[in-house]
């Protein structure tokens, strides 16, 4: 699909990833006045009536061609454990909604296309290492983030579902844990990685001698730099047609403990670190078999880490004044 000329809604455009998804756009030729942004003020995406009220609203007198669903309720382990009930029932409702009225709204007939983003969340606890999409419903989530995974694992089959029935087109792609600028800087309810420049940014500005992470540092996780993400969501709208599940990775697993080792080389702050054991570490393991987005959409991550983590820490570094 050449998407220059398309009528764009992007969900969640105004928001970390949707930011860079944007900008992407733009780069494809695709003029402001064919991207329609919903805004969390305007539309509560987890109501019926507004997901009827957005189709009608966004483009008057004219139909959208592609949905870009980013929009979800997310956040860190504390956060998951604290709103298991809220991230399903908003994460669920917001795609049962968007595409059953995307179909309504005669998105089909017009050859348009539904691109929802999954999350690695959706992965069996034990996954072999690297995750491959085919082993998707090989066990139960890791317990602290299921319903989450759960929600956003029922919109790909509700997808496939509709592409059966309806012929309806679209693509479904599964993010490893982003980061980098407009990211959540919230100690509560942010990822890894914002947390803790945060948390050290924080620790060396008032001179502590040590800074408290949670768990062991044993676990390990993949990163992906939002705009390489980006990227790869806009590639899917391009060339997927059905919502065959893609990881988006950069296939490098590190652990929690050299990831800290890392931001706080990074960040100069030359405290020590102590471990909170009582807490979390979440899923042991996390790291992508990425062959799939590259034999299907030509699509690879290209930022090294390290630098990515540069950018990220000096974004925050000059907005959080």
């Amino acid at each position: 699909m050449e998407l220059a000329g398309k009528r764009i809604i992007v969900t969640g455009g105004a928001g970390f990833l949707g930011r860079h998804v944007v900008e992407r756009l733009r780069g494809r030729g695709v003029a402001d006045k064919h991207i329609f942004i919903p805004r969390r003020r305007d539309f509560d995406l987890t109501r019926l009536a507004d997901c009827q009220r957005l189709y009608r609203e966004a483009f008057p007198g004219q139909k959208a061609d592609v949905v870009i669903h980013l929009a979800a309720e997310v956040g860190g382990i504390g956060a998951n454990r604290a709103n298991p009930g809220r991230y399903f029932y908003a994460n669920m409702a917001m795609a049962l909604h968007l595409i059953e009225e995307a179909r309504l709204d005669g998105l089909v007939e017009r050859g348009g296309k539904f691109v929802q983003t999954g999350t690695i969340c959706a992965y069996p606890n034990l996954t072999p290492v690297p995750f491959n999409e085919d082993n998707l419903w090989n066990g139960y989530p890791e317990v602290t983030n299921a319903p989450y995974g759960v929600a956003k694992k029922a919109a790909w089959q509700m997808l496939d579902a509709y592409k059966l029935q309806y012929g309806m087109k679209s693509a479904y792609v599964l993010p490893v844990n982003l980061y980098g600028p407009w990211d959540n800087f919230d100690l509560f309810s942010s990822h890894v990685i914002p947390a803790l420049i945060r948390k050290c940014l924080e620790a060396k500005a008032r001179g502590d001698a040590s800074m408290v992470c949670w768990g062991t540092g044993s676990a390990s996780r993949e990163f992906l730099y939002v705009d390489d993400c980006a990227e790869g969501i806009v590639r899917a709208a391009e060339v997927m047609d059905d919502p065959t599940p893609i990881n988006l990775g950069n296939g490098r697993e590190i652990t929690i403990k050299s990831l800290v080792d890392t931001v706080v080389k990074l960040t100069g702050f030359t405290g020590r670190i102590e471990w909170d054991a009582t807490k979390p570490d979440g899923q042991p393991r996390r790291c992508l078999d990425t062959q799939k987005a590259k034999r299907l959409m030509d699509f690879e991550a290209k930022m090294p880490f390290e630098e990515g983590l540069r950018r990220t820490i000096d974004w925050y570094r000059e907005h959080a004044k």
